[in-house]
């Protein structure tokens, strides 16, 4: 009876002992994953509207879906209300060469890097107006390239695309003269893919679509992915939340005012 009762009490203090020790260990472990973890950080926009970028980038979702049905009549509706017109897509996927016959009368280029696109265009990709178009940023260093944007201002989309080209590493080298001088009524974002750290981001595509859009008379400007940080912080940047007037699905559409010459970053932002 007395080594029983010797043992019992031994139980309890035991069991104590093992739950301080587990709860010290759930400590020390909470503790190393916090001296780990990048701090998120509190940047502004040119429009001066704050939003989290937590670095480093989060890498993207590989896309498997199609367009939706209803992301492509979005599309086309918006078309429709211009047409014919001048259309500017970055990226050649196979819903978009519908957009040719829905513009029947206008016109509508297409910018691709990948080759495997370029060789399945029927007739050659240069008998549909479809450039090949290089991209030398890559998506690992969005954030980096946000940030350098910011503080140098041969990046302020107001400029105008002359001083853009030649100062800013956003801007989009090697474009023909017909991109670069045409009026776009819509470009459409959705390329290059993104789909990786590795891989070409749409930083400039973005960008760019943001700098063309100021030299049209209102340009529609509608980005796909949004669901992607990348496509999200570049369009806040650069496109204007201000100027977001619908979505659909993973498109954002942005209406961009015409940009007034000589004007200064805050009055292109309609500050």
């Amino acid at each position: 009876m007395g080594m029983g009762l010797a043992k019992r009490k031994l139980i309890l203090p035991l069991v104590f002992i093992l739950i301080i020790i587990s709860l010290l260990r759930v400590l020390k472990l909470t503790l190393i994953s916090s001296s780990f973890s990048s701090p998120r950080l509190v940047l502004t926009t040119f429009n001066h509207e704050p939003f989290m970028l937590p670095p480093p980038i989060p890498l993207n979702p590989i896309r498997k879906e199609k367009l939706s049905k209803k992301e492509f009549r979005f599309l086309s509706d918006i078309l429709l209300k211009k047409s014919p017109c001048n259309v500017l897509v970055f990226g050649l996927e196979e819903e978009y060469l519908k957009l040719e016959i829905i513009n029947t009368g206008g016109s509508t280029v297409f910018l691709e890097n990948r080759p495997e696109r370029l060789m399945k265009v029927e007739g050659g990709y240069n008998a549909r107006r479809v450039y090949k178009t290089e991209y030398k940023t890559y998506a690992k260093d969005a954030y980096k390239l946000l940030k350098y944007a910011r503080s140098n201002s041969s990046c302020d989309p107001s400029l105008g695309i002359k001083s853009i080209m030649t100062e800013c590493k956003l801007a989009l080298t090697g474009l023909p003269k017909e991109v670069l001088k045409t009026k776009w009524d819509i470009i459409i974002v959705d390329g290059p893919c993104g789909e990786g750290p590795d891989s070409p981001g749409r930083m400039g595509s973005v960008f760019m679509a943001g700098v063309l859009a100021r030299a049209g008379n209102g340009t529609n400007v509608i980005v796909h992915d949004v669901d992607r940080m990348i496509e999200k912080w570049f369009s806040w940047e650069f496109l204007g939340e201000e100027n977001r007037v619908s979505s659909k699905g993973r498109f954002w559409n942005f209406r961009i005012p015409q940009q007034v010459k000589n004007s200064s970053r805050n009055s292109a932002l309609g500050k």
